[in-house]
Order: C-alpha cells, then sequence, then structure tokens
C-alpha cells in the first residue's frame, strides 16, 4: 500500500495544462496513488465497455426519447452520484466486516481516505457542472452567458473525462483492494437497472429491446468483473475475502507476450570481440614472425665495466 502515500497529481500538471481539460482530468481523476492495473486486457474491455455504453444511452436519448435534454442528463448524473455516495461506503464497509479477522481497518486508513476523497471531488464537480448549466440557462445577460459558458463547457470536458477515469479505477479503491472495483461496479449497474426494471421504464424501447438495453449494462460488467478476480486469484492469488494486509504484495504489471515464430535467439559470437587481439586481429593469425621467435637485438651493445 506504499502507492497510496506522495502526491495526488504526481507532480504532472502545469500552468499550460490548465488550458486542457482532459489532461487536468486525467492527473485529478486517476491520481498517482492509483496502483498500475494487473491484467492491462481487462483494462481494455472495459473502456470498450464504457465507450459502448455511452453511445448507447446517448443514442437512446437523443433519438428514441423525442430528443436531447443536457439538463435533465445531468440531472440523471447527479441523481447516479448521490446513489454512489452512498452505496460505495456501504459496499467497503461491509467487505471491511468480512475482512475484520484478516486485519483492521487502520491498516487501511490511508487507501480509503484517499477513495473517499476521489468520491466526493467526483460528486462535487457533477453539482457544480449543474449549477453552472441552470445559471447559464437563466442569464440573461450575453456578457453573463459568455462567461458562465466557457466555465461550463470546462468544466463539461473536464467531468466527462473524469467519469471515464472514475469509472475505470472506481475511485482508487483498487489501492484498498484489487477486487474492490469489479465488485463495486456489479453491485452499482445492478442496483442502478433494477428500478427500471420495477417500474417498467424502458425509455421508448419496445419490450424486447428495453430489457436488452436495461440489463446489457450489469450483464457486461459482471462477466468483466468475474473474468478480471477469477484473474486475479488464478494468476497472483488475491482473493476478495482475503484481508488486503494478509495477502503478499502483488507484482507489476502482465508484460506483452513475445510474437509468434522463432524462439528468441541470444546474439551469436563473443559480443566483445577478442580480448587479447591488438586492433581487433587474432592473436595467433599468421604473422611475419613466428610468436616465439628471439627479440630482436637491442640497439646499443653493453660494454663490459673495465672495458674488456
Amino acid at each position: 500500500m506504499a502507492r497510496t502515500r506522495g502526491s495526488w497529481t504526481g507532480g504532472t500538471l502545469t500552468a499550460r495544462s490548465l488550458l486542457k481539460p482532459q489532461d487536468v482530468a486525467r492527473a485529478v481523476f486517476h491520481p498517482a496513488w492509483i496502483p498500475q492495473p494487473l491484467d492491462p486486457s481487462v483494462e481494455r474491455l472495459k473502456r470498450f465497455r464504457v465507450l459502448a455504453g455511452a453511445v448507447a444511452s446517448l443514442g437512446v436519448y437523443t433519438f428514441i426519447e423525442g430528443g436531447f435534454d443536457f439538463t435533465e442528463l445531468l440531472e440523471n448524473a447527479m441523481t447516479a452520484s448521490v446513489v454512489l455516495l452512498f452505496l460505495t461506503p456501504l459496499t467497503v464497509g461491509a467487505m471491511l466486516w468480512v475482512w475484520r479477522r484478516g486485519g483492521t481497518v487502520r491498516q487501511l486508513r490511508v487507501p480509503l481516505l484517499n477513495s473517499l476523497k476521489l468520491l466526493l471531488l467526483f460528486v462535487g464537480c457533477v453539482a457544480a457542472l449543474l449549477v453552472l448549466v441552470r445559471t447559464t440557462n437563466a442569464a440573461g445577460s450575453v456578457v453573463m452567458i459568455l462567461a458562465v459558458g466557457l466555465t461550463m463547457m470546462w468544466m463539461l470536458i473536464f467531468t466527462a473525462y473524469g467519469a471515464v477515469r472514475v469509472s475505470g479505477n472506481f475511485f482508487g479503491t483498487a489501492a484498498v483492494h484489487r477486487c474492490l472495483p469489479p465488485l463495486l461496479a456489479v453491485v452499482t449497474s445492478w442496483l442502478m437497472a433494477i428500478p427500471d426494471l420495477v417500474t417498467g421504464d424502458l425509455h421508448g424501447l419496445s419490450l424486447t429491446l428495453g430489457i436488452v438495453f436495461i440489463l446489457g449494462a450489469p450483464v457486461t460488467v459482471t462477466a468483466l468483473a468475474l473474468l478480471e478476480m477469477g484473474r486475479l486469484k488464478r494468476r497472483y492469488g488475491i482473493r476478495l475475502k482475503t484481508h488486503p494486509a494478509t495477502q503478499a504484495p502483488a507484482p507489476g504489471p502482465v508484460p506483452p507476450m513475445p510474437p509468434a515464430g522463432a524462439p528468441y535467439l541470444p546474439p551469436q559470437g563473443n559480443p566483445y570481440g577478442h580480448p587479447y587481439a591488438p586492433g581487433g586481429q587474432h592473436p595467433y593469425a599468421p604473422h611475419p614472425q613466428h610468436p616465439y621467435a628471439p627479440y630482436p637485438q637491442p640497439p646499443y651493445h653493453p660494454q663490459a665495466p673495465n672495458g674488456g
């Protein structure tokens, strides 16, 4: 859990970054203390699911329900954020009760507080964006509309990118336990779908398409969560019911597999050449003089001490 300490953004933000809300959202909503995913393939599947779900939802709200209402969309997002605000701590609290025999809450205090801060930050951004939209709609001055509108557009991009980030890391709960993000995603997706099923709100779709649209998200999320938790258990021995403090530290992310084909062979030959050959020449190469020939005579002839 050492990754939970340190700078929130990892020192990646600069004054120029404020001109790019997507970069700010990437640094703020995926802080430096969140551990890297152990299985990048599952992360790619989750990003694809989020993108496909967003496209499907916008399509239904825009073309089927008779028009796109941005304020209504933000109100629904605010409702979902409030649900997350209560549902996430309850789920984490239930898991802390399950883990009570393996360790204490004090051992997880830092990552728990960081995850709570990230959750409150996201909910606050959604609320601030909703206030800005309502203020812009109610403003009668053109100057006011332009001033608030620019801030609203920045916040819209910032919050949208942030929503994608927190849906992947689920408010950094992987810093508490690697299995918490998939578990929270399953619980949240099913609790969001059940009210529509109970009330029969099919969003203007037919019975078959409405059920597929409503159940598509929780079923897909559950399948990905089971895949992720299954790989965590098989490859790293990480189990949902085990307290994080009692599990061995997980290694780094899975490296990519080498390309198919012939196995890798190290470079053949001596990579350093012949260490005793001057100028790269073999020490026993043919030479005008035999290697054991007598040494040449000195250029002078030593004389006896008495001149004899």
